[in-house]
């Protein structure tokens, strides 16, 4: 069943009032929620508040099908998107469209058309599947290369393990600019969860924080905020491009995160 959308309408608004360049929009696994995506995509370019990225898989989809969308959301307005592979369904080993990997999606929207602004996903610690950190690194050259505009990294606590990988792939001729994603940690339960899910690691600083206060929520909750604010902090100091944080429809604990870290809200 479908959830309503009112709620998360409601977030944005809250969200916008920090003035945000852009608000990225999930894509469920195989296009599950295609039509969904499409509603609020088309509401947070109507606002006129934020430019929308909706995120679009290879998963499932064929170069008619994708083809079909991608006019439905340039229609719309929409003009920014970030290509991924996506997750493969259970059970299954490949992607079931045209495109096996991201990159091959990346070089069929740049040729076919030209109108989008693509984002590519990098993972600082390496995606959970692959081989190694140097195949990893070559894969998002690959995704450069086919025709990518930015990078939207995966969530990745270790900011040293961020500046390491920056330097890696800048060698490797990554060139992008580079938007770093920001999981706020407000839960002891989520934070390790999205961590083991996305093969990033918890830092001795992470851990003494759920060690300590794991079993209060409300405690857990504090000590997390002042965590992510520090992270941003140290993000900032590491020369990144953007912040792309996580708000996951928690708009008041996202307001007190960016106002800890001077974010002002917009006149």
């Amino acid at each position: 069943m479908e959830q309503p959308v009112e709620p998360l309408l409601e977030t944005l608004e809250h969200l916008y009032k920090f003035n945000p360049d852009f608000v990225s929009c999930t894509y469920g696994a195989g296009g599950t929620n295609a039509g969904r995506n499409l509603e609020i995509v088309t509401a947070i370019q109507n606002s006129g508040k934020a430019i929308p990225v909706t995120h679009y898989t290879c998963i499932g989809n064929t170069k008619e099908i994708i083809s079909e969308e991608l006019r439905n959301y340039l229609a719309a307005g929409v003009d920014h998107i970030l290509a991924l592979r996506g997750d493969y369904p259970p059970g299954a080993t490949q992607t079931g469209g045209d495109f096996d990997f991201a990159n091959e999606l990346v070089a069929f929207i740049k040729e076919n058309f030209p109108e989008f602004t693509i984002a590519v996903a990098g993972s600082p610690e390496k995606h959970v599947q692959a081989s190694s950190l140097e195949k990893d690194i070559a894969h998002l050259r690959m995704k450069q290369d086919a025709g990518g505009d930015f990078i939207m990294t995966q969530l990745c606590h270790d900011v040293d393990n961020y500046i390491e990988w920056v330097d890696k792939i800048r060698s490797a001729g990554v060139y992008l600019p580079i938007d770093v994603g920001v999981m706020p940690v407000l839960a002891k339960d989520p934070t390790i969860r999205m961590a083991l899910m996305n093969g990033s690691s918890i830092p001795k600083d992470l851990a003494e924080i759920i060690g300590r206060y794991g079993d209060n929520p409300e405690d857990f909750k504090k000590a997390g905020i002042d965590y992510t604010v520090n992270q941003i902090y140290q993000y900032m100091n590491a020369g990144i491009d953007g912040l792309h944080i996580y708000a996951l429809n928690k708009w008041e604990d996202v307001t007190e995160i960016l106002k800890q870290a001077g974010f002002a809200l917009a006149k």
